[in-house]
């Protein structure tokens, strides 16, 4: 169904039900299986056998949808095939069972009252007994549905991981780094906070003890690499921000932490990149691809094959076992989740999974501010207020930031320290605000000298851009 959906749906989900788009989906989903099976009960009144035929196309086509999925096995398509021959058994019973049993149009399954034959009775307790085993199946099947996912839950795993010592340990942030306003958001985002964007309906749940990344293609020593040889190489700590291309201007899809991971130049030099090569192809467990630029791998930013995030293994939502974290590179180009395949190849042979639905093939994070303090619409009192948020413009960083109220001059926010160019930044600004309703924008400035611009620009193919306003009353 997501293989399938056209680019701009997808984007209107994105942008429209943020992290909710995948339970969207699934609902979704249920209305268009809900629909067919009153299609089929309908048919089944007069074609049995048709309907029944009709379920087991629809558990077939589930089957063949679930075994050409990558890495998917013969076993992959028992749950869809079962499903359809017991509901084509079921329904056959439910209707096909009335002429055996003498429920026919002059004696039919629930006859008029004072009419009630043993096979009229015995029909009815098939009929009853059928619709309970449909309820139970219907209830049951979620919760059970459930326990067989817990089961084989890597979170156990997860927690069972000792991460090691880094070999470099990131230096402590520096005071005045994270400013403590009340609204704002952590300079640091806890893991449970950090956004999620992906094409998983289901959170892939790979053992750390079966995980093994390959990397091939382009090289002179192919490599593969098991997690406890990965947990036994020099690690280090690094603060970086990610930034997902489906960010809106004054979105949610950014988040700060501090990361746990090998240096991925030095691996992929370990392997040898022959000449010519210039993407890094990666491939995430559950079969999604993401090209990067191998420039950006190379030229010397702290790009990490992470298996920490801020103190602990990864999230299973993050990623655990290990992911990529490239700075400075929109998420679909830098920021593969459940890695398990490395290919350097050429931009010109393969075609990553959102490259090949029109996104661009480098995507550098633009300048961006969001204000986070006063929330939009928010009712305010006179007086002094304080306007907060933060800024990010990756592998740049942020020089400054300005603040203007109702079109009027612009004005220097206080900066936020940071550890380096690759974390956004936070910043204030005191107003003094007066009674009416009011317009505050922000936009930012970059090392380099370059201002965000005005005008607002979609995320889609390379990135939003433009000033973030919020209206707020005073009163």
């Amino acid at each position: 169904m997501i293989d399938r959906t056209p680019e701009w749906l997808k984007r209107f989900a994105i942008r429209t039900f943020g992290e909710n788009d995948k339970q969207i989906l699934l609902a979704g989903i249920a209305v268009a299986v809900a629909t067919t099976a009153v299609l089929l009960g309908l048919a089944a009144r007069r074609r049995p056998a048709w309907a029944a035929a009709g379920m087991f196309a629809a558990g077939l086509a589930g089957a063949v949808a679930a075994v050409t999925r990558p890495a998917a096995g013969v076993l992959d398509a028992v749950p869809s095939l079962g499903g359809a021959l017991v509901g084509a058994a079921l329904l056959w019973v439910l209707t096909g069972a009335r002429p055996a049993l003498g429920a026919t149009r002059e004696s039919p399954l629930f006859g008029p009252a004072g009419a009630d034959m043993p096979e009229q009775r015995a029909g009815r307790r098939l009929f009853l007994l059928g619709s309970a085993g449909a309820v139970v199946a219907a209830v049951g099947g979620p919760p059970l549905s459930r326990m067989l996912r817990e089961a084989r839950s890597v979170e156990s795993a997860r927690r069972a991981v000792r991460l090691p010592r880094p070999a470099r340990t990131a230096a402590p942030l520096p005071a005045g780094t994270d400013l403590r306003l009340p609204g704002l958001g952590p300079f640091v985002t806890p893991n449970r906070d950090f956004y999620r964007v992906d094409t998983a309906l289901v959170l892939p749940q790979v053992d750390p003890a079966e995980w093994t990344l390959r990397i091939h293609g382009l090289v002179e020593r192919p490599v593969e690499l098991s997690f406890d040889e990965l947990l036994r190489r020099p690690l280090v700590e690094h603060d970086i921000t990610l930034t997902c291309v489906s960010n809106e201007v004054g979105g949610p899809y950014v988040g700060n932490a501090r990361w746990l991971g090998l240096p991925l130049a030095g691996l992929l030099r370990e392997a040898g990149v022959r000449a010519g090569a210039d993407q890094l192809l990666s491939r995430s467990a559950d079969g999604w691809t993401c090209g990067t630029p191998l420039e950006s791998v190379l030229d010397g930013r702290q790009a990490l094959l992470a298996v920490g995030m801020n103190g602990e293994p990864l999230p299973v939502a993050n990623g655990f076992p290990a992911r990529l974290v490239v700075p400075g590179l929109y998420g679909y180009a830098s920021a593969t989740k459940w890695v398990v395949d490395l290919e350097i190849t050429c931009f010109t042979d393969s075609e990553a999974y959102w490259v090949a639905r029109g996104y661009a093939e480098d995507a550098p994070i633009k300048t961006l501010t969001r204000i986070d303090v006063p929330r939009p619409l928010r009712r305010l009192p006179s007086g002094r207020t304080m306007v907060a948020g933060v800024s990010w413009a990756q592998r740049r960083g942020i020089a400054a930031v300005e603040v203007r109220v109702d079109g009027g001059p612009w004005r220097q926010a206080h900066l936020a320290s940071v550890p380096g160019t690759d974390t956004w930044r936070q910043w204030v600004l005191e107003w003094n605000a007066a009674p009416g309703t009011h317009r505050i924008e922000a936009r930012a400035t970059d090392t380099t000298g370059a201002t965000q611009p005005p005008a607002r620009v979609p995320p889609f193919p390379d990135g939003a851009t433009g000033w973030h306003s919020v209206v707020v009353t005073v009163i």
